[in-house]
């Protein structure tokens, strides 16, 4: 049996403006220029401030939303007070002029052209092109194709209505895998590893020893059970060491090298400079883009206020100027929005921070979360966590990810908390300077940061060198 209930409900939905600005929040100045160019493409209300600019846009200045308003009803007023829209730069961009100018991007021809080029001078039929460039095409960024045959063969089948065997595609596989970067279509690292060796010209005692561990002990090899290796193949220590040497210098990852079509430079966000011990903050100049309301829009405006306003066409006309002039200005007002709270929030990490800002000694980090920001901003987490995801400062000592700058604390014998990042750089020099034929246990370096003062669990000094990416000791065990 059906019932009829009322419920009533608090829901928050965000405005258009907010999404606008949130979304423009979280792109870095690298992506700000494209996100700026393509809405000045969709929207002629909108137009790039000249030399002809006026009066800047104040940070201060506000607008009546009038969005809702039906087109019988503009208030023109509204859209003709634009001497705070008609030109905007914020301050605060320093006197950085040579950001200004463009970086240089070297263009590259892409990993995909390479092969599709190689695979041309096979001169095979149409057929087998077809099934070569299915192969390419399932070709994974690091070089791989860790895609089935059999799947790649009933994609051939029915996309492309091209029927063909495991053999055939094995075929033309063997052949990829003879182009250039060495290794690339392998199926896994074993594979990968192999093609690479087999196509050294000098095949010495070590590389014929390498590829017979690859092929009869890969399992072996991956867990560094080194004296089940020399055994089975009947070599000693140098041997051994000569043979992994071999191995060590393969690429992992042949796509890596030529799979990106461009190389980018870091454009940093933020401009962090020492005036004799006072930290001077200011944002890259690309940040501040100089955008105006297009007054041919606002004079279409005031003519329809002086004209006959019954005229259906003409209420359709003013009612799509009005909402591109919205659009504009709500456009214009998250930029500045964006701006702000980009330098609000790096203020505050800058005076959280400031004793390593000032000497760049890693040892000064203090344990910092996104909450510490946002208390000190009153700003969502969510905002500093945006700011922080993507966006980088330059420093007298490099430029650093603004995530670098977060760590958790850890209780030292003292009772100081110190940066989770301190306990790292000590776990990393443990690890570095343990003896490499015995390393050092989880168990054994939890000890010994003990034993310098850190309280620190053993799981978490586990967490800590999967974070470095730096494996267990018996995958460190060396000859």
């Amino acid at each position: 049996m059906q019932k009829l209930g009322l419920t009533q409900s608090l829901q928050q939905k965000l405005s258009p403006q907010q999404i606008q600005f949130i979304k423009l929040l979280q792109i870095p100045t690298a992506e700000l220029e494209a996100r700026v160019e393509e809405e000045l493409e969709v929207n002629p209300a909108l137009e790039e401030g000249g030399e002809d600019t006026q009066d800047d846009f104040s940070s201060d200045s506000e607008y009546e939303d009038s969005a809702d308003q039906s087109s019988d009803d503009v208030d023109v007023d509204d859209y003709l007070r634009d001497d705070d829209f008609s030109g905007y730069k914020m301050q605060g961009d320093g006197s950085y002029g040579e950001d200004d100018k463009e970086m240089p991007i070297p263009m590259m021809q892409s990993l995909n052209d390479q092969l599709n080029m190689q695979l041309g001078f096979l001169h095979m039929d149409d057929r087998r092109e077809a099934i070569g460039r299915q192969l390419l095409g399932s070709i994974e960024s690091d070089g791989y194709i860790r895609r089935d045959l059999e799947a790649i063969i009933n994609d051939l089948a029915f996309s492309q209505n091209i029927e063909t065997d495991l053999d055939e595609v094995e075929e033309i596989l063997r052949k990829i895998q003879k182009f250039d970067p060495p290794g690339i279509a392998a199926r896994n690292l074993q594979e990968c590893l192999l093609l690479q060796l087999e196509r050294k010209d000098d095949q010495t005692p070590a590389v014929q020893n390498a590829i017979s561990i690859l092929e009869d002990h890969f399992d072996e090899f991956t867990k560094k059970h080194y004296d089940k290796i020399m055994k089975r193949l009947d070599i000693d220590e140098d041997q051994l060491k000569d043979a992994i040497n071999s191995i060590t210098k393969l690429n992992p990852k042949p796509g890596g090298a030529g799979g990106a079509a461009r190389t980018q430079y870091l454009i940093p966000d933020f401009i962090l400079t020492n005036n004799n011990g006072k930290l001077e903050l200011s944002l890259n100049s690309r940040n501040a883009p100089e955008l105006r309301i297009s007054r041919s829009y606002s004079d279409m405006l005031d003519a329809y206020d002086k004209s006959n306003k019954k005229d259906k066409k003409l209420k359709e006309t003013v009612s799509f100027v009005k909402q591109k002039l919205d659009s504009a200005k709500w456009f214009i007002d998250a930029i500045r929005q964006r701006q702000q709270t980009l330098l609000h929030t790096m203020r505050a990490i800058v005076d959280y921070q400031f004793d390593f800002f000032l000497e760049g000694d890693e040892s000064k980090l203090r344990p910092m979360i996104l909450k510490d920001i946002a208390n000190r901003i009153n700003m969502d987490i969510s905002t500093v966590s945006r700011v922080a995801n993507s966006k980088s400062v330059q420093t007298e000592f490099g430029i650093y990810p603004l995530k670098y700058f977060f760590s958790e604390g850890i209780a030292t014998d003292s009772g100081e908390d110190v940066s989770s990042r301190e306990v790292k750089n000590t776990l990393r020099e443990l690890i570095e300077n343990e003896n490499k034929k015995k390393p050092l246990s989880d168990d054994k370096l939890e000890k010994e940061l003990k034993s310098k003062g850190y309280n620190i669990a053993r799981r978490t000094v586990a967490k800590y060198r999967e974070q470095m990416n730096i494996p267990v000791a018996r995958l460190r065990k060396e000859l």
